[in-house]
């Protein structure tokens, strides 16, 4: 896997590094590549990345090129994004201030994690299955800042802001619109059912265990295990 040019995530090593290395340790994943060596934050270059046909423009976009030496990856990000999260850093503070830019790059690190880690192992990915995992990834990170802030306030439970009104993005295709809500609400039911099974805020071994079986499973296997019994 090789990144597709030269890395600026370095700009932000902090806060994208710990969210990376959050999500290997929640997921006991050894990762042997740094998102930040695949982040641009650059229009220009996005557009570029995307052999000119860089469609929607949204604030986090993993671009995925497809060549004879393998995969190339590089990670969009919003400049903007990036500079507000660095202003108010969500480890220090987390608030619905600054929740929504939290997720948007939590997204973009997940995505990149997940694909990567798959992709060691030569296991192919859906688009839905890399969407249902982030906003898995969403809640888990989520919950744990929760715990370490506990005066922090998100406005209304964690659940009810992350999967009652995902607000999604009004420009997207139908198909694009009929994934992330098809993604959001299995995500939805999981984590509802994590949360109902599992509510004690410290991440017990009980609920660690459960988070990595369900990382490791394919598409088909983690919707089976929402439909099935406990998860329905």
């Amino acid at each position: 896997m090789h990144a597709s040019t030269s890395p600026v995530g370095a700009a932000y090593p902090d806060l994208l590094g710990a969210i990376q290395g959050q999500l290997g340790r929640v997921y006991d994943v050894d990762l042997q590549h740094d998102v930040r060596d695949y982040v641009v934050t650059d229009r220009e270059m996005r557009a570029a990345l995307m052999a000119g046909s860089p469609g929607r423009l949204a604030d986090e976009q993993l671009i995925v090129v497809e060549s004879d030496d393998g995969v190339d990856l590089a990670l969009y990000l919003d400049s903007a994004v990036l500079q507000r999260l660095v202003a108010a850093d969500p480890r220090d503070n987390l608030s619905g201030t600054n929740l929504a830019d939290f997720w948007t790059v939590l997204e973009g690190v997940s995505h990149f994690h997940y694909l990567a880690w798959n992709a060691a192992f030569d296991k192919p990915v859906t688009l839905l299955e890399l969407e249902m995992q982030a906003e898995v990834d969403k809640y888990v990170s989520t919950r744990l800042l929760l715990h370490e802030q506990p005066a922090a306030s998100l406005g209304a439970p964690l659940l009810q802001r992350l999967f009652e009104d995902p607000g999604l993005d009004p420009q997207l295709d139908p198909e694009e619109m009929k994934r992330y809500q098809a993604a959001s609400s299995l995500a939805g039911r999981y984590c509802s059912n994590l949360e109902s099974r599992f509510p004690v805020a410290p991440f017990t071994p009980e609920l660690l265990r459960e988070l990595r079986t369900f990382y490791r499973l394919p598409q088909t296997a983690k919707i089976a295990r929402i439909r099935a019994c406990g998860f329905a």
